[in-house]
């Protein structure tokens, strides 16, 4: 849903690279390049990138009244 604070296995605080890295990959940057630039160089920390699926839009449609 939303991206975690820090790496579940190396506690990397990773959560304030999201946006950089949905906007360049949005923009037609190869992900492997952004990856890079924003210094994630720990395979935890980047399948926690690649694998991430944002649906916190879609899960605000569900709120409870």
């Amino acid at each position: 849903m939303i991206i975690p604070m820090r790496c579940f296995s190396c506690g990397k605080p990773v959560s304030h690279l999201w946006e950089k890295y949905s906007e360049k990959v949005n923009a037609g940057e190869e992900k492997k390049k952004v990856l890079d630039e924003l210094g994630l160089e720990r395979y935890c920390c980047r399948a926690l990138f690649l694998g991430h699926v944002d649906l916190i839009d879609t899960a605000a449609r569900f709120k409870k009244f």
